[in-house]
């Protein structure tokens, strides 16, 4: 069934980035499968989905997230609380990794794909260090992050999303080095408490004919 448009802008309008959440407050399995399904559905480029997404269940090691995260509460008060990683490298084992999963979906030959494979090692193996990659990949993960914050907005489950955070402590207590992932940014998932003053903060956004253009 389609969403009624007024729907989406009334869920967007709603949405705002919640400093304080409600602890007793969980996200029902049901929802959080569809918030998932936000995620694994997310396109990127070439489809090589160059992320990964901790879900952090793990009361202590959220608080010491929290320490990493300017001490924000968000980080131990949400219902979930979402690490999204961004690949810092590809190699050849990847790419191969890749087509073969291309080639089990749609029932193509992998000689067939030797084209695109030939694309992806120039423009992504060969032509990018190991920071141009993660910088792309970082690129790929907002993506999915915006999925998931309309998502979330649609069913009515408050989101903030965190740049706020030292990504580097992040990796060591994550235990990431070494692991081919880096942090980029996380997201908190729940229900914003009804003391959260910023919910009576009127939206601030330019107008549409500043950040729209027609030609």
């Amino acid at each position: 069934m389609a969403i009624e448009g007024h729907k989406i802008h009334e869920a967007l309008n709603w949405r705002y980035a919640v400093k304080r959440y409600e602890p007793s407050k969980k996200i029902l399995a049901t929802d959080w499968q569809t918030l998932t399904e936000s995620l694994r559905l997310t396109p990127s480029s070439y489809g090589m989905e160059p992320w990964r997404f901790l879900v952090i269940e793990n009361p202590e090691l959220r608080v010491e997230l929290q320490a990493a995260s300017w001490n924000q509460s968000q980080v131990t008060d949400c219902s979930h609380f979402v690490v999204l990683l961004a690949k810092d490298n590809v190699t050849e084992a990847d790419v191969d990794h890749y087509l073969q999963r291309v080639a089990d979906a749609r029932g193509t030959p992998l000689e067939k794909l030797a084209g695109f494979k030939s694309m992806l090692m120039k423009n992504l193996v060969k032509a990018m260090t190991p920071e141009q990659v993660f910088q792309w990949s970082q690129r790929q993960v907002y993506i999915a992050l915006g999925f998931l914050l309309k998502t979330a907005a649609l069913l009515k489950i408050d989101s903030t999303p965190m740049e706020g955070l030292d990504p580097l402590k992040y990796d060591q207590i994550l235990g990431l080095e070494g692991s081919g992932w880096r942090t980029a940014l996380a997201v908190a998932l729940g229900y914003r408490h009804v003391d959260d003053p910023y919910q009576k903060h009127k939206k601030v956004r330019l107008a549409v004919d500043e950040i729209i253009r027609y030609k």
